[in-house]
C-alpha cells in the first residue's frame, strides 16, 4: 500500500508526547492513527515534497516547532509551515481577543502552551534522529535563508522508515501551511493535511485564536496586522488597476478586505489552475501576513505572490 507522505509517522514517535496539552494530543493521535501513525510499507514511493538531498545529518536539539540544530552546528528551518511562536520573556505572543478581555497572563500562558506543544511535537518526531533534508522549491541561494539557516523538508530515518516531519505536524494540528511552497503537488499534500486537522479541530485549531478569519469582518482581520492568518470569504469582484490585480471581498473597496496580486505573477496562478478573474462570486480562503492600507491604515489587505496562498473554499 502506498501511503501519502504526510502519513509517514510511526506510532512510537507519538507515544512520547502522551499526557500533555490537556488531552488534545491524544485526540489528534486517535483521529489520525489510520494515516499518520501508519508505517510506510517499502519506502519506495515517490517523494512529493522536496527535491534532491541537501543534508544528511543527526538532529542535536530542537529550538522551536520548526527550527532545530544539527550535530555539525548548522541550524535548520522547516520549509512551508508556520508554527505558534515561543513567547519572548515578559512578552505576550498575541493580542487580546475580540472582546479585549483576555488578560495578559492568559495570553502568555496560551502562547507558551501552543508554542511549547509544537516544539515538543517536533522533538518527539525527529529529536536525536538521523534526518534527510530535501531541497525546498523556493529558490534560496545555497538553500539558506537570510539568517544562514538551511531551509528544507525534513525526513527522519528510523528502522528503515522515512517520516515526514512537516506532514506529521500539520496533520496533528501543530502547524499551519505557510504562504510559500513552490511545488503544486507538495502544496496539495500539505494543505490536505492541514484541512484534516482543521476539520477535526485538532491542536491549535481547537483554539478560537487560530480560527479562519471572516473576510466580512475587516475589523477582526485588521486586528491581526503583521501576523500570519487565514481569511475566508466570498469574492465580490476581481479588478485590475495598473500593474495590480485586486480581489475584493466587499463592495466598498476603501473599507473592505482585499487581496492584491501583481500582474507579473498572474501567469504562475494560471499555470497552477487558478484563473483569478473566474474567482468573482466564489468563496475562497487566502493565507499570508495581514497588512493595512488606507490613509489611516485602517483597511486590511493581504498580498498573494504565489498560487498556493489561495484555495477555492467552496470546493472543500
Amino acid at each position: 500500500m502506498d501511503l501519502p507522505q504526510r502519513c509517514r509517522i510511526a506510532a512510537f514517535h507519538l507515544t512520547a508526547m502522551m499526557g500533555w496539552w490537556d488531552g488534545i494530543l491524544g485526540a489528534a493521535i486517535a483521529a489520525t492513527c489510520g494515516c499518520c501513525c501508519a508505517l510506510a510499507q517499502d519506502g519506495g514511493s515517490a517523494i512529493v515534497c522536496g527535491g534532491e538531498t541537501v543534508v544528511n545529518a543527526t538532529v542535536s536539539h530542537i529550538i522551536d516547532g520548526r527550527t532545530f540544530v544539527l550535530n555539525d552546528g548548522r541550524e535548520v528551518r522547516l520549509a512551508a509551515i508556520e508554527v505558534p511562536p515561543l513567547p519572548s520573556p515578559g512578552q505576550s505572543a498575541r493580542a487580546p481577543d475580540k472582546s479585549g478581555q483576555m488578560a495578559a497572563s492568559e495570553r502568555d500562558a496560551a502562547a507558551e502552551h501552543e508554542g511549547k506543544a509544537a516544539k515538543d511535537a517536533l522533538d518527539a518526531l525527529i529529536g536525536g534522529d538521523q534526518v534527510v533534508l530535501r531541497q525546498a522549491d523556493i529558490s534560496l541561494p545555497n538553500n539558506l535563508d537570510r539568517y544562514g539557516r538551511v531551509v528544507a523538508y525534513a525526513y527522519a530515518q528510523r528502522d528503515g522508515e522515512e517520516l515526514f516531519a512537516q506532514g506529521a505536524l500539520l496533520e496533528s494540528g501543530f502547524a499551519r501551511v505557510a504562504d510559500r511552497i513552490g511545488n503544486k503537488g507538495c502544496a496539495a499534500e500539505l494543505l490536505a493535511g492541514e484541512n484534516t486537522a482543521r476539520t477535526a479541530k485538532l491542536g491549535l485549531w481547537g483554539d478560537p485564536y487560530y480560527d479562519v478569519l471572516n473576510a466580512d469582518a475587516p475589523v477582526d482581520v485588521l486586528a491581526q496586522r503583521g501576523r500570519f492568518a487565514l481569511v475566508e470569504g466570498q469574492v465580490v469582484s476581481v479588478r485590475e488597476s495598473g500593474a495590480t490585480i485586486y480581489m475584493n471581498f466587499g463592495r466598498q473597496w476603501s473599507e473592505s478586505f482585499a487581496v492584491t496580486i501583481s500582474k507579473r505573477n498572474e501567469r504562475s496562478f494560471t499555470a497552477a489552475g487558478l484563473d483569478l478573474k473566474s474567482l468573482a462570486g466564489r468563496r475562497v480562503r487566502v493565507r499570508g501576513f495581514v497588512e493595512a492600507r488606507g490613509a489611516d491604515g485602517n483597511v486590511p489587505w493581504m498580498e498573494a505572490a504565489r498560487p498556493e496562498q489561495i484555495e477555492v473554499a467552496d470546493q472543500d
